[in-house]
């Protein structure tokens, strides 16, 4: 991928840290630009950092160079003068190792400047930036970076967060910390107004079963629940959108232990044409996962629009709300398949290659598990998902990064955040033996993934021990159920 040039603007803050007292008599420099190192622009970079942290700072013996420049993913940042000449560069890179699994935890590291380009110029303000945008787009989840300790002014100003202090190289320095929202923005943008919205229609939830995702019936066995599907989605790519009527909503009985017994669908098309290319996807899908369509609405001469009601049974509904702390995360997915063409990293397909025994098989994971709580993985992600059984709860939840069973081909980033076929986020008091976990169908990958603390929010907890926010505080605001 390409990186947009990025000019450089005048930043006082760079004279002051990187090179010391201002000196009047150098004339203001050309302006620059930044953009993504190759070939011989990346060899002048690496002969900068030696002329930096070698011969200069003395921070190394003979060579700067680590694993980190062998790794392909690393990727190199250059600001260049109009002339071409390199006025300073950084690079970031997973903190994997090469060849093992990216987490989502990228660092900024090598951050030199050209003596000549310290004063006035903002080449090191302008590539940290630089290096936050390039991260945030590769994938990363947390970025860190370990910088000399007079270097701690820029990057706070920049708005990192300070993480800790230490010495290397016999200098000091902070590790510091680049705040990423990904997780929190959708969560904001998918569920947040939801508590203003719904606080009148929430006095008539079932007691315990608030902000759920079906509701139990009073004086019933029957589990009804009901899903409307993105407009866009539907104008864009009608059999799918009929498909996935069917499959949000049987999930959705499938997070409360309930068995699909019939659908009612609504359905908005311009035309007949329109409507049969909907119907062919609902109809499709509802003979797949054998569940019935009862009857609904049709209507002509509108934009396109879909909503699905669905009605299960059980007798014993499993809520999104019964988790407490100390209990344990659980996560029942799907990993097969691949990212549905048109939404990669947004929607990750794995029912539409499955067999009818396989999807109806779905439906028994929590009866099977007989968890505590459970909620299906929907519009908000994983971890939003997470911070919405969490808040139902009336706690905080932990993930493990590590721990998350991930597809191959999907980066964390994505998988975090999409809408997957099939995940269900359990909680449980106690893990189920082994002869339970057997029991789960063949095709479902299962995992304890983190826990249930006292609080409130979603925290990251990555391999080294170090917990990021990625949801601040509750997700709804409908609060415990």
């Amino acid at each position: 991928m390409s990186t947009p040039a990025i000019v450089g603007a005048l930043d006082p803050v760079d004279d002051v840290i990187l090179a010391g007292a201002p000196r009047p008599d150098v004339p203001a420099p050309e302006p620059f630009v930044v953009r993504e190192a190759a070939g011989a622009d990346l060899t002048a970079y690496r002969e900068l950092r030696r002329a930096v942290f070698v011969a200069e700072q003395g921070l190394f013996a003979r060579s700067d160079a680590d694993e980190h420049d062998l790794d392909p993913r690393t990727r190199a940042l250059l600001a260049l003068s109009p002339e071409g000449e390199v006025l300073g560069g950084v690079r970031i890179h997973p903190m994997a190792a090469p060849g093992e699994p990216d987490l989502g935890w990228w660092r900024g590291s090598r951050l030199a400047v050209a003596p000549e380009a310290r004063s006035f110029l903002g080449v090191g303000a302008t590539l940290v930036r630089a290096a936050c945008a390039l991260a945030e787009a590769s994938g990363a989840l947390r970025f860190d970076a370990t910088v000399q300790a007079q270097n701690e002014r820029l990057f706070a100003r920049l708005g990192w967060q300070l993480r800790e202090h230490l010495v290397l190289h016999a200098t000091p320095h902070v590790r510091l910390e680049w705040p990423i929202g990904r997780i929190q923005a959708l969560a904001d943008a998918t569920k947040a107004a939801l508590a203003s919205v719904l606080e009148d229609a929430a006095a008539g939830a079932p007691r315990g079963f608030l902000g759920d995702d079906g509701a139990p019936v009073p004086g019933s066995d029957l589990v009804a629940a009901c899903d409307a599907i993105l407009p866009s989605m539907v104008e864009r790519d009608p059999e799918w959108a009929g498909w996935c009527s069917v499959l949000v909503n049987v999930n959705d009985l499938a997070a409360m232990g309930a068995t699909p017994v019939g659908l009612l669908d609504a359905v908005g098309a311009r035309d007949a044409s329109f409507a049969r290319r909907i119907l062919r996807g609902l109809t499709a899908a509802a003979e797949a996962y054998g569940v019935p369509v009862l009857g609904g609405h049709t209507q002509f001469g509108v934009p396109g629009q879909l909503a699905v009601t669905a009605l299960g049974r059980t007798g014993a509904p499993v809520a999104g709300g019964g988790g407490a702390p100390g209990q344990q995360l659980r996560l029942t997915a799907d990993l097969g398949g691949a990212w549905r063409p048109g939404y990669t990293g947004g929607q990750w397909d794995s029912t539409s290659h499955r067999t009818s025994a396989q999807l109806r098989a779905q439906a028994g994971v929590v009866p099977i598990l007989a968890p505590t709580a459970a909620k299906d993985v929907s519009m908000s992600g994983l971890i939003g998902t997470a911070g919405m059984l969490a808040e139902a709860s009336g706690c905080r939840a932990v993930v493990d990064v590590a721990a998350v069973p991930t597809p191959r081909g999907a980066r964390t980033a994505d998988w975090f955040t999409c809408f997957p076929g099939f995940a269900m986020l359990t909680a449980e008091s106690h893990r189920p033996d082994d002869a339970t976990l057997a029991a789960l169908p063949e095709h479902l990958d299962t995992a304890v993934i983190g826990e249930l603390v006292p609080g409130r929010g979603v925290g990251l907890r990555w391999p080294d021990g170090t917990v990021t926010e990625a949801i601040a505080d509750t997700v709804t605001g409908l609060g415990a159920a």
